[in-house]
């Protein structure tokens, strides 16, 4: 009996190297890297193209408050449509969760219009994040993928040819939102930096607004079904809704090369001479830029739309009589408009000191034309001390200019 289990087990572990193929797309196996792993254990062969049903929506400035549907074996759909070869191209292709309106596979037209593969962009979120991998790894030459949240479970750890790699593209930008592990924490996003440009916001684990509670998430300002979506992968659907963001801010969501988000918070600043790549839709202007190894990426953003935040370095020297505990507040005003209140420090406060603090403004300020200080105990003070601000000094990010 042991050794009929032992054979039984033999012919389970060796059952690999299955193959499927499907017209125009190609073969695929379930051998090692892509079943039989640590990573990937369950042995599965992808569905039909048929059995998907995927879809091909498309948008133009002509159409763009509706689709078009068109064909991928249909050229004269496309014909007839408004697409257009002198346009650059985007796909959008969604993950697990997302409807099917904004998902697009890759390889739609090349062969019948003579269309180049640079001027492609594709843009995946979640598991789309590595359907974009796949479709620059059958097509050769595709100008950039950006990948939002590439999903972590199946995918982190195995080899380059499963997953979303920097080789899939000319250029690869990625933003990690959810990278905490899958077990215990549930986090669906991957950590590795696997572009040629990795964002890592708030630190790429949890996002400013996420902690909401769970009915205010729920009954979300978009619907019940935007915040029940919320409510489960709040941290890694931002991911797009920065990328969203990014295309009407051209000068935001800075990112700073740095070790780590701990090491960020204290420094990395201001940008180098070369400037910061911009987080999102703008990312490409950095491309070429990029050495071989992979670059990480960090800043900060704010808890709801709009999401972008300006970091600048604001030094204030204390003046004044006496030490006393409490706090000290800044709001930097300039000639594109003036930012709420900041927290500089909070504790002893000591004339002739100064105290130095990053502020991730709301506004880019602009020129700097003015700085509000304010101050307050944090007790209740019979001797009325006096404080206030012998210099100030402020640095912008984006520039180092003080």
């Amino acid at each position: 009996m042991l050794r009929i289990g032992i054979f039984a087990l033999f012919l389970l572990c060796t059952a690999r190297g299955s193959e499927v193929c499907y017209d125009r797309v190609g073969c695929f196996t379930d051998d090692i890297p892509w079943s039989g792993t640590a990573e990937r254990p369950i042995y599965r062969l992808p569905w039909s193209p048929d059995k998907i049903g995927t879809q091909f929506f498309l948008h133009t400035k002509e159409n763009g408050n509706s689709y078009q549907e068109i064909s991928a074996v249909n050229s004269a759909t496309i014909g007839s449509s408004n697409f257009k070869t002198s346009r650059k191209t985007r796909f959008v292709v969604h993950g697990y969760i997302d409807e099917g309106e904004e998902g697009w596979p890759s390889d739609l037209c090349k062969d019948q219009y003579s269309y180049s593969s640079a001027n492609v962009h594709i843009i995946g979120h979640s598991l789309g994040a590595h359907v974009a991998g796949e479709a620059g790894k059958r097509r050769p030459g595709v100008g950039r993928i950006t990948g939002l949240d590439p999903a972590q479970p199946y995918f982190q750890d195995t080899p380059i040819e499963v997953r979303l790699d920097k080789s899939d593209a000319e250029f690869v930008d990625v933003i990690h939102t959810d990278t905490a592990p899958i077990i215990p924490n549930l986090g669906f996003g991957m950590a590795p930096a696997i572009g040629h440009l990795d964002f890592y916001p708030n630190g790429g684990v949890e996002m400013p607004g996420c902690d909401k509670n769970s009915l205010s998430q729920i009954v979300d300002l978009d619907g019940i079904w935007e915040g029940t979506k919320d409510f489960v992968a709040c941290n890694h659907l931002r991911s797009y809704k920065y990328y969203s963001d990014s295309i009407v801010y051209p000068d935001g969501f800075l990112g700073y090369a740095c070790g780590s988000y701990d090491a960020f918070k204290e420094g990395c600043f201001p940008c180098p001479s070369g400037g910061c790549p911009n987080m999102g839709h703008y990312a490409d202007k950095f491309k070429g830029k990029t050495s071989g190894s992979f670059v990480k990426l960090y800043l900060n953003t704010a808890e709801a739309k709009d999401f972008p935040l300006w970091r600048y370095k604001v030094s204030v020297k204390l003046s004044g009589s006496s030490k006393v505990k409490g706090y000290v507040n800044i709001a930097l005003y300039g000639n594109n408009g003036n930012t709420r209140q900041h927290q500089i420090f909070e504790g002893s406060l000591q004339p002739d000191n100064t105290y130095t603090a990053f502020v991730d403004a709301e506004h880019k300020v602009g020129k700097v034309t003015k700085v509000k200080f304010l101050w307050n105990n944090s007790a209740v003070n019979p001797t009325l001390p006096k404080l206030g601000a012998a210099t100030v000094t402020v640095q912008v990010g984006e520039t180092g200019e003080v």
